[in-house]
């Protein structure tokens, strides 16, 4: 796994974040009510760039864009384009239109290529239909030099198109030369080790725990090995990772969640994956604790991957936490999550 220790950039050592504080929260924690939560609820910002284009009036859309590039808010521009090229799937209108109005403006761009690539991963000629993709990619990553999300995108690309270890290194190198932190990458490059090396949690937790290591305390990068752990507790192969090590993943991520706002919408996809996995682990105040951080806000991922109904998963769950804490139920982590997954003990 040669690959594995180009993707690992040189950092000294700073050991493990300190762990969030655990104490038994009370049972009567108030949260929002099931009718008051919302799925995938876009940011102030955002919203209107949608309600706008639902009109077919493409110009807030650019506008947001263009600011997030101008500002260097890569992470940002990264959530509003995954999500406005899902808006644009079923309603593409408005960047039909903005793509025939100015079709080098890197911003239509870069949406356009997101869909064509998502739209490409469902069909089941995927990778074929992957390559036919790639000029697309190829002149949004020249629209703006600095942008690593279009390399982000060509990261997830390289993976559904099953792209050669030397290839996806390329790809990497320049990524992280634009943004040597961005998490959207970290994220796509995780992903590409864990489809090529089916089971190598070890390896993938430590290219995770050493980008983690390495990035700024207030980066979302903070919780790569969050996704580590997802990925050994939703996977069911390979060699057993011990329990501390997951613990310590759920840790780092709540250290950084106690960092971001508290009740806004763009902090919960994180949220919601970290309350999955402290879930899995059978932490109930810490998940709870994540529950009234995130408030109204339920994301479809992770829930949609045990359910048709990512909401109603998540509503579940969330009564599942509260009984756990209210009645004291260790062990009930299995009846939460239909996997049945426990973590090694050693």
């Amino acid at each position: 796994m040669a690959l594995l220790h180009g993707f690992t950039r040189t950092s000294r050592a700073r050991g493990r974040a300190d762990a969030a504080p655990v104490g038994v929260l009370p049972a009567d924690v108030v949260l929002p009510t099931d009718d008051d939560v919302l799925l995938d609820a876009p940011d102030d910002a955002l919203g209107p760039a949608l309600v706008a284009a639902a009109g077919g009036d493409h110009a807030p859309a650019a506008g947001l864009l263009a600011a997030t590039r101008r500002q260097g808010s890569w992470e940002h521009r990264d959530r509003y384009v995954r999500r406005l090229a899902v808006f644009a799937r079923s309603r593409p209108g408005w960047l039909d239109a903005w793509r025939a109005l100015d079709p080098h403006d890197p911003d239509g761009l870069l949406v356009e290529a997101q869909r064509a690539v998502d739209l490409a991963w469902d069909s089941p000629a995927r990778t074929e239909l992957l390559r036919e993709v790639s000029p697309l990619i190829t002149a949004a990553a020249k629209g703006d030099d600095r942008d690593p999300v279009p390399w982000r995108l060509a990261l997830d690309h390289a993976r559904g198109a099953r792209a050669g270890h030397r290839y996806f290194q390329e790809l990497w190198e320049a990524a992280v030369r634009r943004a040597p932190h961005h998490y959207g990458c970290h994220v796509a490059a995780l992903r590409y080790l864990s489809s090529s090396w089916h089971g190598a949690h070890h390896e993938c937790f430590d290219f995770a725990d050493l980008a983690a290591q390495d990035a700024p305390e207030d980066s979302l990068t903070q919780a790569l090995p969050l996704w580590a752990a997802f990925g050994y507790l939703t996977d069911g192969g390979g060699p057993e990772v011990p329990r501390a090590r997951l613990e310590a993943a759920a840790d780092r991520a709540a250290v950084l969640s106690a960092r971001l706002p508290t009740g806004h919408s763009w902090p919960a996809e994180l949220r919601n994956l970290l309350t999955y996995v402290l879930v899995s682990l059978e932490r109930w105040p810490d998940a709870l604790e994540q529950l009234r951080l995130t408030g109204p806000y339920a994301t479809s991922f992770p829930w949609d991957r045990d359910a048709d109904d990512p909401l109603g998963r998540f509503l579940e769950v969330r009564q599942g936490v509260r009984a756990a804490m209210a009645f004291g139920s260790p062990g009930g982590g299995n009846r939460f999550l239909r996997h049945g997954l426990r973590p090694s003990e050693e």
